[in-house]
């Protein structure tokens, strides 16, 4: 399993993978989570979706998407400042060329079947890898993300903690909170053995030939 990034700089060529991460997200966050996302026929797109992120997308060896994340910067319009600023208390959000957003962040647990440390599927271990990958690519020193309490005890099982920013609150079923992730190499190395990886689990750019991704049919079922 490795990682592809995708930006608007690479968006034309990889429609058909974007078109099917809207389609997951769509199941995953609508249909089986029950959030009060925006709709699109099959697929769940908003705002966010408009400026530019770039996509961290697991895939398999055999092509296959098994996890997204979404990475905005905070220098802009991001969820956290602009959708869920309550979740921030008295604090402003943060805004830093030094620290992204994440959003989005879902795995499927139907087709990745892989389970690493702790009980947790094998393919979180490899976007956390990715977004601390990124991070240090993009020179971020930190991820800023709105999540529920269940995800803070998988990060924290997981070795990489989060600073919350405020107490958390509940947001129709959820228990919700806007925290921080820090870089570490600590935390990498953690991610990787997790993992199971040898080493970098994101893609370079021009790499996919290489890394076997040529073909990258996507038949993802919600997990």
């Amino acid at each position: 399993m490795r990682v592809i990034v995708l930006d608007h700089r690479q968006a034309g060529q990889h429609l058909h993978l974007l078109a099917e991460m809207f389609r997951l997200r769509r199941r995953v966050f609508k249909d089986r989570l029950g959030w009060a996302v925006s709709v699109s026929g099959d697929f769940e797109i908003d705002i966010y979706d408009t400026l530019d992120p770039t996509y961290l997308l697991a895939v398999s060896e055999q092509g296959t998407v098994l996890g997204c994340v979404r990475l905005l910067p905070t220098t802009g319009p991001n969820m956290l400042s602009d959708t869920f600023a309550v979740l921030l208390g008295c604090r402003d959000a943060p805004r830093s060329e030094h620290i992204l957003e994440s959003s989005r962040f879902c795995v499927d647990t139907e087709r990745a079947l892989q389970i690493g440390h702790a009980g947790v599927n094998r393919a979180t271990f490899v976007l956390f890898a990715a977004m601390l990958e990124t991070m240090r690519a993009r020179g971020a020193r930190a991820i800023v993300t709105v999540t529920d309490t269940r995800m803070e005890r998988i990060l924290r099982r997981a070795g990489w903690p989060l600073e919350r920013l405020a107490p958390p609150q509940i947001l129709g079923e959820t228990t919700a909170l806007a925290a921080l992730l820090h870089d570490s190499d600590r935390v990498l190395e953690a991610m990787y053995h997790h993992a199971g990886l040898d080493g970098a689990v994101v893609v370079p750019p021009g790499a996919g030939a290489a890394a076997g991704l040529v073909s990258l049919e996507f038949t993802a079922q919600t997990g």
